[in-house]
């Protein structure tokens, strides 16, 4: 080797792209070419209404994202949302016509955390299976708010109707809407900037080391099922305030939007990837290829199977090197 080939120097060699890297740039690029084909041939795709329509209708989805990212950043899963978006807003619109709004959807939120606080308990301290122990309370759930009413519940209260679901901020911005997005910084922060937060997110890297490390994983994990149960309660009300009615059938596969919407923002099943503003990225994703296939008059089972097939993908993209 000549002297002027050691003066030489070396070229700094990169990593390699990761998997979930190339994921994210994949479904960049795709949102973003569906969006310019669908304005093409859509004239009221980018109009205000649409655009409006498009905030109003991912409130639901984005709720129970925001609550189902906490649940698999700790390495577990939520299949009982559905079931608790549909009680909390039977209960939300029925107890209306006995006592002032406030009180009615005090109780349909806590009704959220005690189904989160059941699951949680039952997989934290009796080591249960989270997809058995929710999707065993998604039927409980279910049968209960049958019991409840068999028959939908129209909310009566003004404020409920004409503020909280049909309100704008501006005359443009929906109050539910803004209301989705003032829950984003908050778990941002909570996730990231707190004791709490951060363990819930390595528990889903490695539960045994976090118990090491001094962390109540029990604790830990039972608060991030409540949180879930919460959010879910909370996109009911919103979604009985939006529609002004809530059916006993309403819900049903709202899960699978959630997870969608978690793992193509980079979630990954089991624990250890995602973060809040990826979340987020997939709830406008999602929100917008429901809205254009809308657009295009595909038909809802059409919709699910495109859903079906949007998960498999984003799961097999992240999937670990070793897997």
């Amino acid at each position: 080797m000549t002297e002027q080939t050691l003066s030489q120097p070396q070229k700094e060699q990169r990593p390699p792209m990761s998997r979930a890297a190339k994921a994210n740039i994949l479904f960049g690029v795709g949102v973003v070419v569906l969006i310019i084909v669908t304005a093409l041939m859509q004239e009221v795709f980018l109009t205000e209404r649409n655009m409006v329509n498009v905030a109003r209708q991912m409130v639901t989805t984005g709720l129970l994202s925001i609550g189902m990212y906490v649940v698999i950043r700790s390495g577990g899963i939520d299949l009982s949302v559905g079931s608790t978006v549909a009680f909390a807003g039977l209960l939300a619109a029925g107890l209306q016509e006995t006592m002032p709004v406030g009180a009615a959807i005090a109780i349909a939120l806590s009704v959220g955390v005690v189904v989160g606080l059941i699951n949680g308990v039952l997989i934290a301290y009796m080591r249960l299976q989270p997809f058995i122990v929710t999707l065993a309370m998604m039927g409980a759930v279910r049968g209960a708010l049958f019991i409840y009413s068999e028959t939908p519940t129209y909310a009566t209260d003004k404020f409920f109707l004409k503020t909280l679901g049909a309100g704008k901020i501006f005359g443009v911005v929906p109050v539910t809407f803004a209301i989705f997005l003032a829950c984003i910084p908050v778990v941002w922060f909570f996730m990231n900037h707190t004791r709490s937060g951060r363990s819930i997110m390595a528990i889903g890297m490695n539960p045994e080391t976090v118990r090491l490390a001094g962390v109540n994983v029990r604790a830990q994990t039972t608060l991030a099922y409540v949180i879930c149960g919460f959010f879910a309660a909370l996109a009911g009300v919103l979604l009985a305030a939006r529609l002004g009615i809530s059916q006993p059938s309403v819900g049903v596969a709202y899960e699978l939007d959630a997870i969608a919407a978690v793992v193509i923002g980079g979630g990954i099943l089991g624990g250890g990837g995602g973060t809040v503003g990826g979340m987020f990225g997939g709830v406008i994703a999602l929100a917008l290829i429901d809205n254009v296939l809308n657009l295009f008059n595909v038909q809802s089972y059409y919709q699910q199977i495109v859903k079906g097939v949007i998960i498999l993908i984003a799961v097999l993209l992240r999937r670990k090197p070793d897997s």
